[in-house]
């Protein structure tokens, strides 16, 4: 039991593209249990699988802080067939990760998103065509200028993809916004890595833009492409891989924000 839960568990979605990557080469392994269902655990609630709680690869019980998130755990559970699919499990990949390795480390995957700020996707435009750069624009700046009035962090602005430093001040208002309970910089951080942009993730985490006007922000770029040359065939399956976390990360933040 325990290798089969540390082979599903043990692909964490706070690096999208590498979980995806592990869950491909995963073989399917056998369902070993036959329910799954939610009982009282310290610090929250835990799945239980025939009764028994399921663990991190360290043996640490996995234990969520509220009830509707360990039960939205328990149906991943219960919906796999007869092998397990760990790439429909991207809440148990998530809370398997906060508990292995956020909790105790917060502050390091706050200090990981901040470097996002140092060259965010929202930072670095397109000089033409016109109607590119008049897309980004739309989707960005409110971000922009939300960061700007409501957090004090005025950032540089750069055509193209030549590297712009922001300013120090500007880094550390941003990143003084970010969430500090585990559950939620976890969240975020997927969001950030997903995107490639800590304003998008703080924007979402605030409420000031929602899922799909996070999601379509960002991924002006290859929209645009996308209408001008049609879609890559590759390029969208890699992106529907990263949708499944970024809608996991957004499921955890309703469920703790709402």
């Amino acid at each position: 039991m325990r290798e089969l839960f540390d082979e599903v568990a043990g692909q964490s979605p706070l690096d999208p593209q590498e979980s995806a990557r592990a869950g491909m080469r995963a073989p399917r392994r056998q369902r070993f249990y036959k329910d799954a269902d939610v009982g009282e655990a310290e610090g929250g609630f835990a799945v239980t699988l025939d009764g028994k709680p399921i663990r991190t690869p360290s043996r640490r019980v996995v234990a969520v802080p509220v009830r509707p998130l360990a039960e939205a755990i328990a149906a991943e559970w219960r919906a796999q067939g007869e092998t397990l699919d760990p790439l429909t499990m991207p809440l148990t990949r998530f809370a398997n990760s906060v508990v292995e390795g956020v909790i105790d480390r917060a502050d390091l995957v706050r200090d990981d998103i901040a470097k996002y700020l140092q060259s965010d996707l929202l930072f670095y435009r397109a000089g033409h065509p016109e109607g590119l750069v008049q897309r980004e624009a739309q989707r960005w700046d409110p971000v922009l200028d939300w960061a700007r009035d409501s957090l004090g962090a005025h950032f540089i602005l750069a055509e193209g993809i030549m590297h712009v430093s922001q300013p120090e001040a500007a880094v550390m208002a941003a990143r003084a916004a970010l969430p500090t309970d585990p559950w939620t910089i976890a969240a975020a951080h997927v969001v950030t890595t997903v995107t490639g942009s800590a304003l998008l993730a703080l924007a979402l985490v605030h409420g000031v833009r929602d899922a799909d006007q996070v999601w379509a922000a960002a991924h002006v770029d290859e929209d645009w492409n996308a209408e001008q040359w049609g879609a890559d065939e590759e390029a969208v399956a890699r992106r529907a891989t990263r949708q499944v976390d970024f809608r996991a990360a957004v499921q955890i933040l309703n469920v703790l924000t709402g």
